[in-house]
């Protein structure tokens, strides 16, 4: 028999040895490939597990030859080790986590389902759900196309089924879009930026790379138009914006700039050959100074966000314009492409844009919302809507940020790495699970989210949640500085009063106003469940007052139920 004795923790100590058992022997007496060609078979999460036991253990379960040998098992056909300090590890990971969850609004099951998952994908980056289908970007730049099956329910209802099967619709792809609105209706072409190996001079055999965007049917998969650009132009971003007679394609350089070009989709299926202009972007043109880092777009308008956490605005029309800032003064119709700058107090690092509401995470983790609040869906625990940059003062390092058309959804994680969503606004058509009449403040939903959840995605139909977890990809919030903890200006020296942190003591006084107004004893339980599912708490702390209030309740003869469990 072998028993382990490593240098940190020293041979086992104890009485003699029984008989017929022999002396113990060292793990260390074993050849190192040997080791790790055993801890190879175990799983990946037995794996990390033994690497925490001692620092023999730790070594060994770090080393690459353990995580290659994990890799090739999970990914038989991944022939590159990928790209980074710790290649093999990483890609094991990548494939180990990887998976896109969703949940169908409509019909009985009110469960998470998972997606098939393709042997050939190199982990998950991005993903985007059509009509009726869902497309998924690897980190190795192929893109599958996701064939889901839709069935009708007992109800009447359209359920979505888990994908049925999946094939490879190109390789060499950075990015993808589709038409921006929220309604997945609207989704007949995706629009692929790929890289393609193009001829050189006529006559020679020599090819060079060339960036192009592919349109390809959602329906089909079926190509159905292609543009190539110039080779001295990369492009790492695409977005679209606009109806679809007058489809803008916005391009984002590896340099930062921004190049648009114009289609019709409505001709795009018919076989004629056309050449389309591409013209540098007025954000580019006035602001040559700005190097651009991404992009974001809905139908009507363009968010940009600079390498330097700047926000500039794109806003094509009125009425979306008088929602997000409250004013028609500076909208210029003739005009529609002249950047606007958002006025933050601090380095954005990304965003979500809906159809008349935004939300922007800055570099401390705060969550600031702007625009329409008719629904609730900035979480400001009102119904006004914002003309300017509001922080949700209870949130902070969200993980994902989604703003859909009149709801919000927030992936967050606590402080026992378990993750948790929260969500606001309209809840009509089952869109924020537990809350059907909605909430004017970020609650928990009832969803069961994946462990290594890192984006969303929501529709009419369905909610989706992609986990992928990369080693590579390090927090970056930065802790507030002392002197802006409290969200308010610093204090005068001669001032002694206690700032209140975040407006925590006015909001409480304005529970207990509300609590105060409801006239019977049944309501005043109802508002105080409403609530806690306002404050920002961990999850077990929310349960556990949810379930105290039902005890009170039930032992006051109250007849009203709370949210329900999570096993439920």
């Amino acid at each position: 028999m072998v028993k382990r004795s490593c240098p940190s923790c020293g041979p086992e100590t104890g009485g003699e040895e029984k008989k017929g058992r022999g002396n113990p022997i060292s793990v260390q007496l074993f050849p190192p490939e040997l080791v790790e060609h055993i801890i190879s078979f175990l799983p990946v999460r037995d794996v990390v597990a033994l690497g925490q036991t001692c620092h023999y253990f730790h070594e060994v379960c770090d080393a690459e030859g353990v995580w290659r040998r994990i890799c090739r098992r999970l990914s038989p056909r991944l022939r590159e080790q990928g790209s980074g300090t710790r290649p093999w590890k990483r890609a094991a990971i990548l494939n180990y986590t990887k998976g896109l969850y969703f949940q169908a609004f409509g019909g009985r099951r009110r469960c998470l389902s998972k997606s098939v998952a393709p042997l050939l994908a190199h982990g998950y980056r991005r993903f985007l759900p059509t009509k009726d289908h869902v497309f998924i970007l690897d980190y190795s730049g192929t893109l599958f196309f996701l064939k889901n099956a839709l069935v009708s329910s007992t109800l009447g209802q359209i359920q979505w089924k888990r994908a049925c099967r999946y094939v490879v619709l190109c390789r060499g792809a950075k990015d993808f879009a589709s038409d921006p609105r929220c309604d997945t209706v609207y989704r007949k072409y995706l629009y692929v930026l790929a890289t393609r190996e193009q001829l050189g001079v006529v006559g020679t055999t020599s090819s060079r790379a060339c960036d192009c965007v592919e349109v390809y049917l959602q329906s089909s998969g079926q190509r159905v138009f292609k543009m190539t650009f110039h080779h001295s132009m990369s492009f790492k971003q695409i977005v679209l914006v606009g109806q679809e007679t007058q489809r803008a394609l916005l391009l984002l350089t590896e340099e930062g700039r921004i190049y648009s070009l114009v289609v019709n989709e409505t001709q795009l299926d018919q076989p004629r050959s056309y050449t389309v202009q591409l013209a540098l972007r007025k954000m580019s043109h006035c602001l040559p100074h700005l190097r651009v880092a991404c992009m974001a777009s809905n139908q009507s308008s363009t968010l940009y966000i600079t390498d330097q956490g700047g926000v500039y605005f794109e806003v094509h029309t009125p009425g979306v314009y008088r929602d997000l800032f409250g004013t028609l003064q500076a909208f210029d119709p003739l005009d529609q492409q002249m950047p606007l700058a958002l006025s933050l107090p601090a380095k954005i690092l990304f965003c979500a844009l809906g159809y008349n509401h935004l939300g922007l995470v800055d570099e401390f983790g705060r969550i600031f919302m702007q625009g329409n609040n008719r629904y609730g869906q900035l979480g400001t625990g009102d119904k006004m809507d914002r003309g300017e940059p509001t922080q949700v003062h209870y949130l902070q390092r969200p993980i994902a940020l989604w703003c859909g058309l009149n709801h919000s959804l927030v992936l967050s994680q606590g402080s026992d790495f378990s993750k948790e969503l929260l969500g606001c606004g309209c809840g009509a058509g089952g869109r924020l699970p537990g809350w059907p009449k909605g909430s004017a403040s970020f609650v928990k939903l009832h969803v069961k989210v994946p462990l290594c959840a890192c984006s969303l995605c929501s529709t009419r139909e369905c909610l989706y949640m992609l986990s992928s977890h990369d080693i590579e990809h390090h927090p970056a919030y930065r802790d507030l500085p002392a002197s802006r903890v409290l969200g308010t200006p610093e204090p005068d020296p001669g001032s002694i009063a206690p700032q209140d942190p975040g407006g925590t003591a006015q909001a409480c006084e304005e529970y207990l106003s509300q609590i105060h107004s409801c006239p019977t004893l049944q309501d005043r339980m109802e508002k105080m469940k409403e609530i806690v599912g306002w404050m920002p708490l961990m999850a077990a702390q929310k349960d556990f007052f949810w379930e105290a209030l039902d005890m009170l309740q039930r032992a006051a003869g109250g007849v009203g139920q709370g949210p329900p469990t999570p096993e439920s």
